[in-house]
């Protein structure tokens, strides 16, 4: 059997910061967007390495941001409960509103129509329609704790994920209110959940407070792997599909990285930055960035044949 890829990772930025939420990468600009639990959002610029925009948003913890590119936007959500839309270039004011009733945990832009899914301590998802001047579309009922977050679905954009504090999965359409199916995932909460497709199947993988990660079988709806390695609950969970990686990250201070084809462990890498609470990567590169307690961590990933590329 081939023996797996040994990766090399190289520190790249380090930018130091109040507790940083998430982190998303734009997809052209050498940018990385930090929401921060100070109330700030900033767009830092890791070819310079310097702050290219900063904006106080609100007194409240900012725990989710995201590049909408297409429309030069950042899209913020927070503990307020409010939405806040940004332009990146002048940083003005979009567009603000009250989305839910309860803290905002995460929000997903869909990569093709101009939706984007808000996830609430208020139980719910909602979709929100941008074109519509950002009129709530449909509305998610189910979970019966806080949603963390929610996904769209790569193979089939008119469906997504959602992972909850209830322990349990739920797979939607974007047409019903109602879940599609539910999956009692994990004994304790569920923090984080990514689609993963490998040679056109489909997988889900989910991180949880009972510390570890799971693989699961979209079709047969079981649980095909346990990745166990972390020490405390886990924050975030993302497949980079170049690098052909599972990428975990922990309160535990720690990332690991797992092999997508055999899971096995493959490296872990300390943060330098206390907890680490976020994961974004560039499509098409082997950047990644995480969002720590004390800042924002971007590596390169490559393998160990002096490559460090992935179009190589």
């Amino acid at each position: 059997m081939e023996a797996p890829l040994e990766l090399q990772i190289e520190k790249e930025f380090i930018q130091k910061s109040d507790r940083v939420k998430s982190v998303d990468f734009h997809p052209t600009q050498p940018w990385v967007l930090a929401s921060l639990y100070s109330g700030t959002v900033c767009i830092w610029n890791y070819h310079s390495q310097t702050t290219e925009k900063s904006v106080k948003v609100t007194d409240s913890p900012v725990r989710t941001a995201k590049f909408v590119a297409r429309e030069h936007w950042i899209v913020c959500g927070s503990d307020d409960k409010f939405i806040r839309v940004f332009d990146y270039n002048t940083m003005e004011s979009v567009k603000e509103f009250e989305a839910h009733e309860d803290y905002i945990r995460s929000l997903a832009v869909h990569p093709t129509f101009p939706f984007v899914l808000t996830a609430s301590d208020d139980k719910l998802i909602k979709l929100w329609d941008w074109e519509k001047n950002w009129e709530c579309t449909q509305t998610f009922e189910g979970h019966s704790h806080y949603v963390m977050q929610s996904a769209f679905n790569p193979k089939d954009l008119n469906t997504f994920a959602s992972a909850s504090l209830d322990g349990t999965i739920q797979i939607w359409n974007m047409d019903s209110s109602a879940a599609k199916f539910t999956l009692d995932a994990h004994e304790k909460g569920i923090n984080c959940i990514d689609y993963f497709i490998t040679s056109d199947k489909v997988y889900l993988i989910t991180g949880s407070d009972d510390f570890t990660v799971k693989v699961w079988d979209y079709e047969t709806k079981t649980c095909v792997q346990i990745l166990e390695g972390h020490t405390n609950n886990v924050t975030a969970v993302c497949f980079h599909p170049e690098l052909g990686i599972i990428i975990t990250a922990s309160e535990d201070g720690t990332i690991l990285i797992w092999n997508a084809t055999t899971f096995r462990l493959q490296n872990t890498l300390s943060s330098g930055l206390g907890r680490v609470w976020s994961i974004g990567y560039k499509k098409g590169s082997n950047q990644v960035a995480f969002g720590c307690d004390n800042g924002t961590l971007i590596v390169k990933i490559g393998n160990s044949s002096g490559c460090d590329s992935v179009s190589c």
